[in-house]
């Protein structure tokens, strides 16, 4: 994979090589999973998932909270994930919604 992910900050802890498979499992997940989104605010973006996606959901996140900890995942109930960042890491958010279908 030769993706430019220029956007990942220096902050994130997961190996370079294994980045863009990240992204691509992010991207796989949104592909199928995802119903809506919103984008909140600057540093706040909800989307709304399939509730066949709480399992791959959950595994994902909890896998990125450990390489990058400037992201804050809260999946609720009616499998709403909200992404929050701190404002400086907007960039971030915002590259990554840039990734969801249209």
């Amino acid at each position: 994979m030769t993706e430019n992910l220029s956007w990942v900050p220096e902050a994130c802890t997961l190996p370079t090589a294994e980045q863009p498979f990240r992204v691509a499992e992010f991207d796989q997940l949104f592909a199928e999973y995802l119903r809506s989104t919103d984008r909140v605010d600057a540093q706040t973006a909800v989307l709304t998932l399939d509730p066949a996606a709480r399992a791959t959901a959950d595994d994902l996140i909890a896998r990125e909270s450990e390489c990058c900890s400037f992201f804050t995942f809260t999946l609720t109930g009616a499998l709403q994930l909200r992404i929050t960042v701190p404002p400086a890491h907007t960039a971030v958010l915002d590259a990554l919604t840039a990734r969801l279908p249209r």
